[in-house]
């Protein structure tokens, strides 16, 4: 079997966790804040996790693991 290809944009936008995880950034933080109020900007700070079938599908995306 040929070995398969990551998509270039996965590896890009997701990180995996020690548990098997996907952490993404958070949407919605790069202009046009001064629309957000400041409790969006404060919990969009971070990294979060992404949703359980989302993680499935961003897997199959990267066969060979991110990082």
């Amino acid at each position: 079997m040929p070995k398969l290809k990551t998509k270039s944009g996965v590896k890009k936008r997701f990180t995996l966790t020690a548990t098997g995880k996907v952490k993404h950034g958070v949407a919605g933080k790069r202009h046009r804040l001064i629309s957000h109020n400041a409790k969006y900007i404060r919990q969009n700070r971070r990294t979060d996790v992404l949703a359980t079938p989302d993680t499935v599908r961003v897997k199959l995306w990267a066969p060979y693991g991110l990082n």
